[in-house]
This record gives C-alpha cells, sequence and structure tokens, in this order.
C-alpha cells in the first residue's frame, strides 16, 4: 500500500474539505433523487442531458487514476475516496467513525442508495461497513489488512439511522482479532468478527487518523 504525503496544513485540510463535501452530498442526493422520481420521462431526459454537461465540466480536468491513501505531516488520513468515509464519493454514506474508551464507534444514516429487500439494508452494504469499522479498530496503532470477516446477521436491518462499534479482542503477533456490531434503535441487527493482519511494511506506513470528519 503506498501512502502519499501532501505537504499541508490542517488549516487547508479544513478548507478543502469544506469544499469538496457540499458537492458530494448534493451528488449523494441526486442519487437518492434518480431512484425515488417519478417525473414524466422527458423531464429525464433533460435532466440527463443538465447532468451529461456538468460530467463533463467536472472531467475538463481530473488525476489519474483513483484518489489513493494520502495522509498529512499532523497525521490526518484523506482517505476521499473511500467507499465508506469518503469525503468526495457520493457512494459512501459517509462514515465518520470516533475513537471511544474501548475501541470505535459511528453514527451514521443508510437511505436508498443502499436497499436490498425491501426497506432493508443490502446485506453485502452492512459487511462493507462492518468490515470497515472493525478494521478501523484494528489499525488505531498502524494500518491492517483484513484476514477474515465473518458477519452473522441476526435480523434485517432497516434502512435508517444506524450505529456501528468495534473493539479488539486479541493481539497475537502481528494478528488483531475484532468484533464489532451493526445496530438499530431496536438493539443489534448483526455482528461480525475480524482477523486483520499487520502488514510487515507496517513500520514505514504512518499512524494516521481516518475519517469523513
Amino acid at each position: 500500500m503506498e501512502f502519499i504525503l501532501e505537504d499541508i496544513s490542517e488549516d487547508e485540510v479544513a478548507r478543502r474539505r469544506g469544499v469538496y463535501t457540499p458537492l458530494t452530498d448534493t451528488v449523494r442526493d441526486l442519487v437518492d433523487a434518480v431512484i425515488r422520481t417519478e417525473v414524466p420521462e422527458d423531464d429525464l431526459e433533460d435532466a440527463r442531458r443538465r447532468i451529461a454537461d456538468v460530467v463533463a465540466d467536472l472531467r475538463s480536468r481530473q488525476m489519474d487514476g483513483p484518489f489513493g491513501v494520502r495522509h498529512t505531516r499532523e497525521n490526518t488520513g484523506m482517505a476521499w475516496g473511500n467507499a465508506v468515509i469518503g469525503v468526495r464519493n457520493a457512494l459512501a454514506p459517509p462514515l465518520d467513525v470516533v475513537h471511544v474508551a474501548d475501541g470505535v464507534r459511528s453514527e451514521f444514516t443508510l437511505g436508498a442508495a443502499y436497499e436490498g429487500p425491501p426497506g432493508r439494508v443490502h446485506g453485502g452494504v452492512c459487511a462493507m461497513v462492518l468490515d470497515h469499522v472493525l478494521g478501523n479498530a484494528a489499525s488505531t496503532e498502524g494500518p491492517c489488512y483484513t484476514g477474515t470477516l465473518t458477519v452473522r446477521f441476526l435480523r434485517p436491518t432497516p434502512l435508517g439511522a444506524l450505529v456501528a462499534q468495534a473493539e479488539v479482542t486479541e493481539r497475537n503477533g502481528r494478528k488483531r482479532i475484532v468484533r464489532g456490531t451493526l445496530s438499530d434503535a431496536d438493539g443489534v441487527t448483526c455482528e461480525a468478527e475480524g482477523v486483520f493482519i499487520v502488514p510487515r511494511s507496517a513500520a514505514e506506513a504512518p499512524s494516521v487518523r481516518w475519517s469523513a470528519g
């Protein structure tokens, strides 16, 4: 994994976040609107043309490849293309993962874009969220890779407000055993256990704070 150093201040990180977050939020709202709209077909074609014009404008100047894994000298991570916490990724919920006394926790909302069964979150999305949160807990002391992830679905997870949390329960050499849960207002909907591996190259990688906020 290549970590890219961006030699910028924390104020500049905040400024860039303030620029991109409203744009990403609007695109996220667009995704939701496309799923649920019932406007006439002629209006859809007009909307498509206008959106295509915006896409062309944004593509007039862009980076090659993905955003990458970036960090500052102050150890602030900027995984802004990430599928779960990406500030510039409208497909990300996004999660803002915070560190708590016994691990990590995130409160977030999943809307229509994450539906599997009617009114319920797609099981693969539940697994993705848990993988990220467990990995975040495992990476508190440095980067880790997912070795295995076992998810147990206790009941369907409804769309809407959710909470994910995780903690490291065991350390064994380069292995981190992590357990976590996904919950709604009525309690746990699914739980997961993961084995995360600290890469041999971890000593060369920065220990950074990854979140959407």
